[in-house]
């Protein structure tokens, strides 16, 4: 039980010491960020997968538009196909992005296309926040499954009707952002600590000189490259990502009721403290009997119902102590003691919790 246990509930950091982290993996620059990009298109060439033009009319309203640009007239009694798809393209527009460069695009059905499967994206303006086109898409989509369906039976494999078009857009514009003149360089940690933030101040005055960066808040660090003289900011930048810095963690308890997964960080503590489990189960079973009378004699056939119901309680472990320690070995092994099922761990952490005895931030999802 004690191994099942571990193996099925306790996802642990069992590092006595965290390992030095490079900057880049724990902060983002200020303002270099990607852009998000969404258009609205077509999908044509699908094989009878496409939308049902009845139930999609935004679909047939938007290809006719597309032919007619095309110097193609269409009336409403001829235009009925069925290899169309109506599609949202989403992608993102990664931070000095120069015109002409390629980025990938997803791409989804919203009508009620079956796939999209060997489907071919028509070209497609992207467009950002502030309503500019900021790219154009088109390609051949990769679809994320595949349907096949017969007069009484269908099998669905994955999700068809989504999909990827790997550098399947081009940038038209670039965002204006001159990075290169900047002298006042933010970091924004990921997991703001002040800790953390102290941390890595003192490993960038340390390692490129004393004055460079000031922790504003648990969250940011001011670089100032002015204290340096004339630098180029995106070198300096390319120096401070690579600085090793030991981050401070907070104590959790992450739990997670869909897949019965408890994480423990290291710092969680525990005090001294006595839990007991045991549960409770309900039976009630149904066996009715079938009563009728002999042949060629008066009477009705009945149904006499019989009910057998009990009650049963599963050994529990009593009162068992966990007493306070210092490691998360010694908090593991504490609760690996108690012996009783991984799903009645959390139900035990739970209620260690609402006692007051355990020291750590506490997240249920």
């Amino acid at each position: 039980m004690r191994a099942l246990l571990v193996a099925f509930l306790l996802v642990l950091t069992t590092a006595a010491q965290a390992a030095p982290v490079r900057i880049k993996d724990l902060a983002n620059v200020e303002g270099v960020r990607g852009n998000d990009l969404v258009g609205y298109g077509l999908v044509v060439g699908l094989s009878g997968s496409g939308d049902s033009l009845r139930n999609s009319p935004f679909t047939e309203e938007i290809m006719a538009g597309l032919l007619e640009r095309l110097g193609v007239n269409v009336t409403d009694d001829a235009f009925r196909p069925k290899n169309v798809a109506a599609v949202i393209v989403t992608a993102t527009l990664p931070p000095f992005a120069r015109s002409g460069s390629q980025i990938d695009v997803s791409v989804a059905a919203i009508g009620d296309a079956k796939s999209l499967l060997g489907g071919t994206l028509v070209m497609t303006p992207l467009n950002a926040a502030d309503g500019e086109i900021y790219a154009v898409a088109q390609g051949s989509v990769l679809a994320g499954g595949a349907e096949a369906s017969g007069a009484a039976a269908s099998v669905v494999q994955g999700v068809p009707t989504t999909g990827n078009i790997p550098s399947g857009a081009r940038v038209e514009r670039e965002v204006a952002f001159d990075f290169s003149q900047m002298t006042d360089i933010r970091l924004a940690l990921r997991n703001p600590d002040f800790t953390t933030g102290a941390r890595v101040e003192a490993a960038i005055n340390r390692a490129l000189g004393d004055g460079l960066a000031n922790l504003e808040d648990s969250g940011t660090i001011l670089i100032d490259s002015s204290v340096l003289g004339r630098v180029n900011p995106a070198r300096l930048l390319g120096q401070i990502e690579n600085v090793l810095v030991e981050p401070e963690t907070a104590a959790r308890v992450v739990i997670d009721h869909k897949s019965g997964t408890i994480v423990i960080g290291e710092d969680v503590r525990i005090d001294r403290v006595a839990v007991s489990q045991g549960n409770l189960t309900l039976r009630v079973r149904e066996a009715p009997v079938v009563s009728q009378p002999n042949p060629f004699s008066p009477g009705d056939t009945i149904v006499v119902p019989r009910s057998q119901a009990d009650i049963t309680q599963e050994p529990g472990i009593g009162f068992a102590e966990i007493s306070g320690e210092t490691s998360l070995s010694d908090v593991v092994a504490g609760l690996n003691a108690l012996g009783i099922r991984p799903r009645d761990m959390i139900d035990v952490l739970k209620a260690v919790h609402a006692a007051g005895a355990l020291h750590a931030e506490f997240i249920v999802n």
